[in-house]
């Protein structure tokens, strides 16, 4: 390249199109030989991760604060006037790579992902596809509005969540029927958000060649290594393994509360009435005590998690005009992640900073990655970094110093038993999904999706009463935002919860061993097809109902031992 592109953040969010294009039409008009190529392909590969890096900057801006004007301005610019530039000219270097003939050492998977993507390239799209963001900006900003006033404070839907671990069951109804009545409160604009959608990527499927927008997502999302009969065929799985489980779960608490039924605000309350665990006050304590956890599973892993705690790449507080939910991010070009969650003080918080802390690890094992275009990690595997993370973390609550013993087996049950309801919940969502693009003309109508929505809740969520509350329970599909805004991503949860399983059990017999193969496995980015990733984890990637028998029993196993530690 004639000159040096710009790396500092500032900078590269003062990118235009204009300012990028000559960068592209160097690539494109270069030679590509055999001598040349490593050259050629550092510099597109560098380019890439800038303009990365710009995307997710843009996006992290507008959701730690979704009332920043000049943040969505910032965004909505760089969606009309880089990004579909971007994706264009993304796909003429690919055609150019692939036109050569050429097969560089260390890219074979990532040559099979660009054919793929390269095949499901057009140009129509473009503007379907920014369009598409922007819906999806805007489904995140009704979600960061919502708030309810309670106890004579404005909370956020995050903070409401400390309402369902108080003992007093009363309040616990009376703060769930109030967030679901705010929730409720934006159905309708909600679902005509959802309409939009819904015939944007039934138009993208179709300018692509595709009968539908399964085959269009499967394609787009590199699912070489199984098929949706294959996720069916895991829904059954769940259906036969772990349902029961989660029956027995729920039927183990109802007993402990001394209730008829399970009713949706029972199902978060410690089952032995003791008071909610608060393992922190302040954010400063949650990042100081999560990094002494991180520092038990691995001493390199809690330098990781320091670093990122200094350079300020940690959102965790919770507060209105923050997008709901959690995640972890990377700027591709810094080679750093960035998380934001929204922390209230329960040990909810600490699991879902040991869940994100694990995609930041796979963020810091594959910066020695040279080339971007080797970092294509599909979440099936991208999950079992964060999954078999909390996992791993779990025996060393203690050590935080947040969790006294009888505290931290307590929390450990939870996190067990939240995984056995995980799983029948993640059949829901993705069975949900296979039938909104297998019907679209009912999945056009929100009230439709709300029937469906009910009867598969009620197929696999079993033992919980929602007597009187229908309407709500139908309705929330909605706040599932990987329904509204990445569609068909879910099952991975799903896949990668049976990988880290098999992991975790690995670790009870050479924990070492275990945690040098996770970090290993993280470490080859998308250099090995997704089957070889599980097995150099110490897993592997399948369906079927035996393997998750194994991973329930022990689980159910473990949580009997911990219940004699309480």
């Amino acid at each position: 390249m004639p000159t040096q592109p710009p790396s500092a953040a500032p900078e590269l969010l003062r990118w235009t199109w204009a300012d990028i294009e000559s960068y592209y039409r160097e690539l494109e008009s270069g030679p590509l030989s055999e001598q040349g190529s490593d050259s050629w392909l550092r510099d597109w590969s560098d380019l890439t991760r800038r303009v990365l890096e710009i995307y997710n900057r843009w996006y992290v801006a507008t959701t730690v604060n979704t009332a920043d004007g000049e943040a969505e301005q910032g965004f909505r610019s760089f969606l009309e006037d880089i990004y579909p530039n971007f994706l264009e000219r993304e796909n003429t270097l690919r055609k150019k790579l692939l036109g050569s003939g050429l097969r560089p050492d260390g890219l074979t998977v990532a040559l099979r992902n660009m054919q793929a993507e390269a095949g499901l390239f057009r140009e129509a799209n473009l503007p379907l596809i920014t369009e598409e963001q922007k819906l999806n900006i805007e489904y995140d900003k009704i979600m960061g509005d919502q708030t309810v006033l309670w106890d004579g404070e404005e909370r956020t839907m995050p903070q409401m969540y400390t309402a369902q671990l108080e003992n007093d069951r009363a309040r616990r109804e009376a703060a769930f029927r109030l967030v679901l009545e705010r929730h409720y409160a934006d159905y309708d604009a909600i679902g005509a958000l959802w309409i939009k959608l819904l015939g944007l990527r039934k138009q993208i499927a179709a300018n692509a060649g595709r009968s539908s927008y399964r085959d269009y997502a499967w394609q787009q999302k590199l699912r070489f290594d199984y098929t949706p009969e294959d996720a069916k065929a895991f829904h059954r799985a769940i259906e036969e393994a772990v349902v029961p489980a989660a029956a027995r779960t729920r039927e183990r608490r109802r007993k402990r509360l001394g209730i008829d039924t399970v009713r949706p605000w029972d199902t978060e309350v410690d089952a032995l009435g003791a008071e909610p665990i608060r393992p922190f006050q302040t954010t400063d304590e949650l990042i100081r005590g999560t990094r002494l956890i991180f520092d038990r599973v691995d001493p390199e892993l809690g330098h990781y998690f320091q670093l990122m705690a200094d350079e300020g790449l940690l959102d965790l507080d919770s507060r209105k005009n923050k997008a709901p939910g959690a995640y972890c991010t990377s700027f591709d070009f810094a080679r750093r992640p960035f998380i934001l969650c929204s922390s209230v003080g329960t040990h909810e918080d600490v699991a879902t900073l040991l869940h994100e802390g694990g995609h930041a690890f796979h963020v810091f094992e594959t910066a020695g990655i040279q080339l971007v275009q080797n970092l294509n990690v599909t979440m099936e595997f991208g999950e079992v970094a964060s999954m078999a993370m909390e996992l791993l973390a779990a025996p060393f609550l203690t050590d935080s110093g947040m969790y006294s013993r009888p505290e931290a087996a307590r929390a450990r049950i939870s996190h067990l038993e939240s995984i056995l309801v995980l799983w029948p919940y993640v059949a829901v969502v993705d069975a949900f999904q296979h039938w909104i693009y297998e019907n679209p003309d009912q999945a056009s109508e929100p009230e439709g999706c709300d029937a469906k929505w009910s009867e598969l809740y009620d197929r696999y969520m079993v033992d919980i009463d929602w007597r009187g509350l229908e309407k709500y329970k139908g309705a929330r599909w909605q706040r599932q935002s990987h329904i509204i805004e990445v569609p068909f991503y879910f099952i991975e949860y799903g896949l990668a919860q049976s990988g880290a399983a098999q992991i975790w059990a690995n670790s009870l017999q050479d924990y070492a061993g275990a945690v040098r193969a996770y970090r290993k496995a993280l470490s080859l980015g998308s250099t090995r097809t997704l089957p070889e990733l599980f097995r150099a984890a110490g897993a592997e990637f399948v369906f079927d109902a035996a393997t998750l028998k194994q991973s329930v029993e022990l689980a159910e196993q473990t949580i009997e031992e911990l219940e004699s530690q309480i």
